[in-house]
């Protein structure tokens, strides 16, 4: 079974749609009895880390996301926010992060000669692959996803970088530590690209 884990930020309902598109059924759910019978979990998210850490705590979810990917080794997949959680801190706040990944939360901050470019980053960046992996199995040519927010990944370990993107400068786009896999764009709004992103998710992990 999938569980889009919901705590309160996010678009779980556009999410499921795009599954069921790919023949996927899949359940929105914060119930713990429903987490820990996930066969794989999806981490959503749009909005602040801060928040997000709180509502995540506020309904007992770290201990349990925790086990479940941690210790049970279930495939996770988050998704913007959701990825940035996976990190051990933000720039937009103060409070840690799961710290399932060497890696921190950066604003973007565009010197004056890049006005230019507005932040939030919003709409569709190509990406270029830095390591094979299965969420990137048969994948179209020149793949691209719909981007939307202000903030982005840097990871420490540059092994477990699989997609980087360019919007002022290069960052990391799609990161995958053993059965965690973060995506900073959105999948579930990018057409054939995120549902043959999902569908790999779905099949290879």
């Amino acid at each position: 079974m999938v569980v889009i884990v919901d705590y309160g930020l996010g678009n779980p309902g556009s999410i499921k749609n795009m599954l069921r598109k790919i023949g996927t059924d899949s359940v929105i759910s914060s119930d713990h009895q429903v987490i820990l019978t996930a066969e794989k979990l999806i981490l959503p998210g749009v909005g602040a880390f801060d928040q997000g850490m709180k509502n995540l705590e506020e309904r007992g979810l770290i201990p349990l996301l925790n086990q479940k990917v941690l210790t049970e080794k279930t495939p996770v997949l988050g998704i913007c926010l959701g990825m940035q959680l996976f990190t051990r801190k933000s720039e937009e706040g103060t409070l840690a992060g799961l710290g399932w990944i060497d890696a921190e939360t950066i604003r973007f901050e565009p010197s004056e000669t890049e006005k230019k470019f507005p932040v939030p980053h919003m709409g569709w960046e190509y990406v270029s692959g830095k390591k094979d992996s299965l969420l990137l199995n048969e994948m179209y040519e020149e793949p691209k996803f719909y981007f939307g927010h202000s903030y982005y990944v840097k990871c420490n370990n540059r092994d477990e970088v699989i997609l980087t993107s360019h919007y002022i400068h290069e960052f990391d786009s799609a990161l995958q530590k053993e059965k965690m896999l973060g995506v900073q764009f959105h999948p579930e709004k990018s057409h054939k690209y995120g549902m043959k992103l999902l569908s790999n998710f779905i099949t290879h992990f």
